[in-house]
Formats: C-alpha cells, structure tokens, sequence
C-alpha cells in the first residue's frame, strides 16, 4: 500500500487513477505531520466488503418503496 501526500495526489491524479483501477490501495497523507487521513480503494473491493448476505433471502429481490412508512410500536413488535 503506498502513502502519498494530498499535494502528490493532485499533482498525479490521473496515474493515482490508473494504480486504484489496478487494484492498488492508497493512503492518502496531509499536514506536516504527515497523518493518515484516507484510504482509496478500488471500487470492487468497497462492493466487496459492503455486501450484506441475506441467507436465504440472498436471491431474493426486495424493494423498499419511497412511502414505506412504520410506527415505532410496529417495528418493535417485529
């Protein structure tokens, strides 16, 4: 994983672009310290780790329609 400054990624943004794309991870530095502030990581990988697995639903599709609406009593209910 490579570590590069705020001015450095904007000085290189598009070849910062073309590394992710190839499934680099970059952190992202700033301040005179240097403090890790970021993490870009592929777009793959962030799909990856926010998939939710349903169990058996997981081959279901479900939709939640905009004027879904649930009183508090009926949620806890559940």
């Amino acid at each position: 994983m490579q570590k590069l400054p705020v001015g450095e990624l904007k000085t290189h943004f598009s070849e910062i672009l073309d590394k992710i794309k190839s499934g680099e991870e970059i952190i992202i530095t700033y301040g005179k310290k240097k403090e890790n502030v970021a993490v870009i990581i592929p777009y793959k990988t962030y799909i990856k780790k926010n998939k939710i697995n349903l169990g058996m639903l997981k081959h279901k599709k479900m939709i939640i329609h905009d004027d879904f609406e649930i009183t508090e009593e009926e949620f806890i209910d559940l």
